[in-house]
């Protein structure tokens, strides 16, 4: 199980419905919206994953 680093929710990596690369690590993604929205500024989701939470701010979860 991976962490999608956008919304925070655990998911198989085999499962994923979308991944990305960025600076050499591979990012997996419970949804294309959360992808974007990492796409969009990957700083701040790589940044906020170090301190466990989840969406910085950004709003509720994407697959609620």
């Amino acid at each position: 199980m991976v962490k999608d680093p956008v919304c925070g929710m655990e998911i198989d990596k085999e499962k994923a419905v979308a991944q990305q690369e960025h600076e050499g690590q591979t990012y997996y993604f419970c949804s294309v919206s959360c992808r974007d929205k990492f796409n969009a500024a990957p700083q701040d989701y790589i940044q906020n994953q170090a301190g466990g939470g989840a969406h910085k701010g950004k709003g509720g979860c994407c697959c609620s």
